[in-house]
């Protein structure tokens, strides 16, 4: 009796496996096809920005020099530097930090720790996810509208850093979120369970553990308003400016906007200048990128 029933077993297996192998094999080669297609889109991407980055060093690494990080523009291209873009992209960059990393990250608290679930709650999630698609441009006009006419800051460096402030908040009250609805609530309810209040649970649970990924957000978001130029321009960044900066009222550029103007000028040495200067930006933009990942895995190490 078992023989015969392991033979029906046996046989029930085989009709099986020749009624699903056809279509396993199938499945397979679309895995292997698809896989292949993505291999090849991913070089396709990889070799476009390797010949970019070859021909911007081909073009710019012969005017990389001291002098030319310490030197102030020039209508001779051979005396030109871009001292005062560099000082003016870290002023920005200081500021709009320091304006935008306290609001997001308190929008996020909020949003993930004490905002009743409801209606306006929603509407407030789908407002920010809107908000961080807009074009940068819009910000611009916006900036202008509000800091540089209305609350008369003038074209400065203020206005510009709250300008680029606007601009990066929706992505790091999006990434400040994420990090903080991932902490388990294991740990809020451990810590509620000993007698917390909900905000030394938050300050002291909470924000430790999403430590990382709201820093590696916050300095990716960053690394996106280094390379903005349109609403820089709009809130006044000049194109000429031969001066550093000396506090958050005075005039100011950027790198992406005096790299602009030296490529938009017909002589090549200019465009060797703007070569250089983009190899400078993609230098700052490599050093925040690294910085992320260096406290997300000194974070995550401690924690």
């Amino acid at each position: 009796m078992n023989g015969s029933t392991n033979v029906a077993t046996i046989g029930v297996a085989r009709e099986r496996d020749a009624v699903f192998e056809p279509r396993t094999r199938i499945r397979k080669v679309r895995g292997r096809v698809a896989a292949t297609i993505s291999f090849l889109a991913t070089l396709v991407g990889v070799a476009t920005l390797a010949a970019l980055l070859a021909g911007v060093w081909r073009d710019g690494a012969g005017a990389l020099s001291l002098s030319f990080l310490t030197s102030f523009p020039s209508r001779f291209a051979d005396q030109a530097g871009l001292l005062p873009a560099l000082v003016g992209s870290l002023w920005i960059m200081a500021l709009t930090i320091a304006i935008a990393f306290p609001l997001g990250v308190g929008a996020a608290i909020w949003l993930e720790e004490y905002a009743p679930k409801g209606w306006m709650t929603s509407v407030l999630q789908t407002n920010i996810a809107n908000l961080a698609g807009v074009p940068s441009v819009v910000y611009g006009i916006l900036g202008l509208a509000l800091f540089v006419h209305t609350l008369a800051l003038g074209r400065s460096v203020l206005a510009g850093a709250l300008t680029l402030a606007l601009l990066v908040l929706p992505m790091i009250i999006i990434a400040a979120q994420e990090a903080i609805r991932a902490v388990p609530d294991s740990i809020r309810e451990g810590a509620l369970a000993l007698g917390a209040t909900r905000w030394q649970t938050v300050r002291h649970q909470v924000l430790p553990v999403a430590l990382p990924g709201i820093m590696t957000g916050t300095i990716l978001a960053l690394s996106r308003a280094v390379g903005e130029t349109a609403p820089l321009i709009l809130v006044g960044a000049l194109g000429f400016v031969p001066f550093i900066p000396s506090g958050p009222g005075d005039g100011f550029t950027v790198l992406p906007v005096q790299i602009y103007n030296w490529i938009s000028r017909p002589q090549p040495e200019f465009h060797a200048l703007a070569a250089a200067g983009i190899i400078v930006l993609l230098a700052v933009l490599l050093l925040l990128n690294a910085a992320a990942i260096w406290i997300r895995h000194h974070y995550s190490k401690r924690l």
